[in-house]
């Protein structure tokens, strides 16, 4: 168990452990504890270390942190681990193929999680975020980002560009 004592700004001060179970355990400062606690990001694409609430097990909130970055490396860490298998997201950094120019389409891609294949059903499941980022929802229900398009290959950037 790993137990670490945080001070936010804002008053709170809480304890945050991890339990035998695999759970988050958030004990407040008045000593009450509240297991099964989850983090959840506001944003978790435009601004993933900002905004983070810390939900009870009823689902309301019992802590809002501003920003990952302040908090002591062990809560972060933490937190971090649980946020990672709650938001799969897995980038993509190179195509490999699309089965045609038209949807529905098969892409083969290679990714920061390894290599996959999923259907995209419609140019209208790529979505710009910004200039240069995308978030595709690919036909199972999974999200793909490209976080910058100038840094994916030529030919990964002039499949892409064909859907845009």
């Amino acid at each position: 168990m790993t137990s670490t004592e945080l001070t936010s700004k804002s008053p709170p001060v809480f304890q945050l452990e991890r339990q035998a179970s695999g759970r988050l355990l958030l004990t407040d400062r008045d000593g009450v504890q509240h297991p099964g606690v989850v983090p959840v990001r506001a944003f978790p694409i435009a601004a993933p270390d900002e905004g983070i609430s810390l939900v009870g097990s009823e689902g309301h909130e019992l802590v809002w942190l501003e920003r990952l970055d302040g908090l002591p490396p062990e809560v972060r860490g933490l937190l971090e681990e649980e946020l990672a298998l709650r938001d799969f997201v897995p980038e993509i950094t190179r195509l490999q193929s699309v089965s045609s120019f038209g949807t529905p389409s098969t892409w083969t891609v290679e990714t920061d999680r390894g290599e996959t294949s999923f259907v995209l059903k419609g140019e209208e499941d790529i979505r710009r975020l910004s200039r240069e980022s995308l978030l595709i929802s690919a036909g199972h229900g999974v999200h793909f980002s490209v976080k910058d398009m100038g840094a994916l290959d030529r030919g990964s950037r002039r499949l892409l560009e064909r859907f845009l």
